[in-house]
């Protein structure tokens, strides 16, 4: 990017991330999440570095921001509450590291204190002689607001500190003492005033049951704890702060009582009465605070409040001091943030794809971003009608989201930071060469002769062939378009026919792979008809509808044989599946593949028949945590074949948890609504393996 377009894009971004910065901070809603700010911020930052000339004293990444809101009394911080530097990588971490290390005097050397940066509210809070005096927000970092009484009804912050009779009795209290003497010495002798700072947070489980609640009133549900955490603190009537069963967690002890290293001051607070955080250690150089990241990253989901990064901070205090500040943050600490869901990148083009059923989906090529830990490149735009809500053109400024392992999705485009002359997407009119058609109240945009299309057809043969279908091993999509392109094979019932001697030549196929290959083909001859009828891909026909045909008639030569109404009184199955059920078993071309994989071996196995009612009808399962006995898509067919639906979230509705091991935080969800959890023996007990 040359000088010019960089002056056009930082001035862009400037104005944009100032917008967002009012609204959080003093209008108290956002309308993006911190995730997709955060990466606004660096590519700020970015930009700056690579032309310094560009930066200015007004610039988001040189000021703290954040103004009072009214309302509240002001309260001077007696020293600046900053906010933190940003680091996304190792090789930032180090670069981190390297900056500080030249300001080192020689012989002084760096140790760390990582510890986990919850996503919460800074506050500060004053005790004058033992005694809760003043609670403050961080508002500018010079002056904040006074919510005193508010952060009185929070359990977990302490309304006095000090030395308490009996604390030496307790064996926890003499272990400390023994490791930290110090920090005893701090306690027993505070000064006339201390200030401790620290976060307000909403545990996730509390979050929850307050949604819950919002959504029983039929009022708007809370978009995340961080955002109520901050709006509860905010409440002019403390008996709604009350209400909200917020919590507390000190990470700062601004005062001098004598402490070395910020590790002396978790202890002293620890001993004052304030929760800190159980996960924090010491770190005596970068390959350890890398580990810790890893470790809480491991762990993130299951921990009972929400973080966003691990905070790395220089452990003696006096070198901290030393250091001093640059910009809005100090030097001697740094977060070292989580990949985050959500990312902003350049939408470079807009090109459709098509299904197997001829349907066409819009996806937007992105330059590739770094979301959730994953490089992404590309995301689904779902159809016209998502595209026109968007309104997301070729050269956008997008944010995208990642949940799980699911494809990412644009959840906004930044229309602040487009480009002019940038054109609407239009669907193509025809496409494969074959017309392309929106049926009438369908949003989908499809091929009017699907069976035509090469594309299609490729498709299809994917599918078949796939994990929940026939689940070849080592027959993936690579393989399957080599095998057509040499002429080797037209459908997918040609694979069927394949001897070693047909494919041993191809390139980089070794004479063993081969030999495995055609292995793995042949004992898929005999399949689940659940599989089998999955793998035909016919329109509306999912695994849950296949498991459901199957435990109804038992046969494919059955199913073929029933009429629209027969199969239309299978539990499940409506008049639409019915129909296209129907419809395509009598198209000769299908009777013609039928018939092709008869010939060539293939017999969809007999499955049970039962016209009693299923052993875990009515039952809702949730998943949670590794079983060892079988695959969680195992566990789930096995569930579905008994009758039983699957959740991906446990609520008062959920029949049973089953929790295999190391489980996340919907055993947690199981245990506080009382639902019935399952270890993965009496699981395998249930399903009569």
């Amino acid at each position: 990017m040359d000088r010019r377009h960089a002056a056009e894009r930082i001035l862009k971004l400037r104005k944009e991330i100032d917008h967002h910065r009012y609204l959080y901070h003093v209008l108290n809603r956002s309308e993006i999440s911190d995730e997709a700010l955060d990466s606004l911020k660096h590519e700020l930052v970015a930009l700056e570095d690579e032309f310094p000339e560009l930066v200015t004293a007004d610039s988001p990444s040189q000021r703290v921001a954040g103004a009072v809101l009214k309302g509240f009394k002001k309260i001077r911080h007696g020293a600046a509450m900053l906010s933190l530097g940003d680091v996304f990588s190792s090789r930032e971490l180090a670069e981190w590291e390297s900056r500080i290390k030249k300001l080192l005097s020689r012989g002084e050397e760096l140790d760390y204190f990582s510890e986990l940066k919850i996503d919460g509210f800074a506050i500060s809070l004053v005790y004058e002689n033992g005694v809760l005096k003043s609670a403050s927000t961080r508002g500018d970092g010079k002056v904040g607001e006074d919510v005193t009484e508010n952060i009185k009804t929070i359990e977990s912050v302490p309304l006095a500190i000090g030395f308490r009779d009996g604390m030496e009795q307790d064996r926890e209290i003499r272990a400390l003492a023994s490791l930290y003497p110090r920090a005893v010495r701090a306690v027993k002798n505070l000064g006339r005033t201390v200030e401790i700072r620290g976060e307000v947070y909403m545990a996730k489980h509390t979050f929850d049951a307050l949604n819950r609640e919002q959504e029983k009133r039929g009022l708007p549900l809370f978009a995340n704890p961080r955002n109520i955490a901050a709006g509860s603190v905010r409440q002019l009537d403390s008996k709604i702060t009350a209400s909200r069963r917020l919590d507390f967690l000190a990470y700062d002890i601004v005062t001098n009582l004598g402490q070395r290293t910020h590790e002396e001051e978790h202890i002293i607070a620890k001993l004052l009465g304030f929760r800190t955080d159980p996960h924090a250690k010491q770190c005596h150089d970068l390959s350890d605070v890398e580990a810790f990241w890893k470790h809480i990253f491991s762990i993130r989901d299951k921990l009972p409040f929400l973080i966003d990064g691990v905070v790395v901070q220089v452990n003696e205090n006096a070198i901290f001091d030393k250091l001093g500040v640059v910009g809005k943050a100090p030097r001697g600490a740094v977060a070292f943030k989580f990949p985050g869901r959500e990312a902003t990148t350049i939408v470079e083009d807009i090109q459709v794809q098509v299904g197997r059923t001829g349907v066409l989906t819009p996806v937007a090529h992105l330059r590739p971003v770094d979301v959730g830990g994953v490089t992404v490149s590309r995301a689904t735009l779902h159809n016209m009608d998502e595209i026109e809500r968007l309104d997301v053109r070729a050269g956008d400024t997008v944010i995208i989201q990642r949940a799980g392992d699911v494809i990412p999705d644009v959840v906004r485009v930044l229309k602040n930071l487009r480009l002019k002359g940038l054109k609407p997407f239009h669907m193509p009119r025809v496409f494969c060469g074959e017309p392309v058609v929106r049926p009438k109240g369908e949003v989908l945009h499809k091929i009017l002769h699907p069976d035509r299309c090469a594309l299609v057809r490729r498709e299809r043969f994917y599918h078949f062939v796939s994990k929940n279908a026939f689940d070849i091993q080592g027959l993936g999509p690579k393989i399957v378009d080599r095998l057509i392109d040499e002429g080797l094979v037209e459908d997918p019932a040609d694979i069927f026919s394949l001897e070693e001697g047909d494919i041993a030549p191809l390139e980089r196929f070794a004479e063993k792979s081969a030999e495995n290959l055609i292995r793995s083909i042949r004992e898929k001859k005999k399949i689940e008809l659940p599989r089998f009828l999955f793998a035909l891909g016919i329109l509306h026909v999912g695994e849950e509808t296949a498991i459901d045909l199957a435990g109804h008639f038992g046969t494919l030569e059955k199913i073929r044989a029933a009429s629209e109404s027969e199969l239309s009184s299978v539990p499940n199955i409506g008049g639409v599946v019915a129909q296209s059920l129907f419809e395509w078993f009598r198209k000769k071309e299908n009777e013609a593949f039928l018939k092709k994989l008869k010939d060539s071996g293939v017999h969809p196995k007999e499955a049970k028949v039962s016209r009693k009612p299923k052993k875990f009808a009515g039952f809702t399962f949730v998943l949670t945590g590794a079983l060892r006995a079988m695959t969680r898509d195992e566990a789930k067919r096995r569930i579905r074949e008994l009758g039983g639906d699957i959740s991906g979230s446990v609520s008062r509705k959920t029949s049973v948890v089953v929790a295999g091991e190391d489980p996340g935080s919907k055993l947690d969800d199981a245990k506080r609504l009382g639902v019935k959890v399952a270890s993965e023996k009496e699981f395998l007990s249930m399903i009569g393996e």
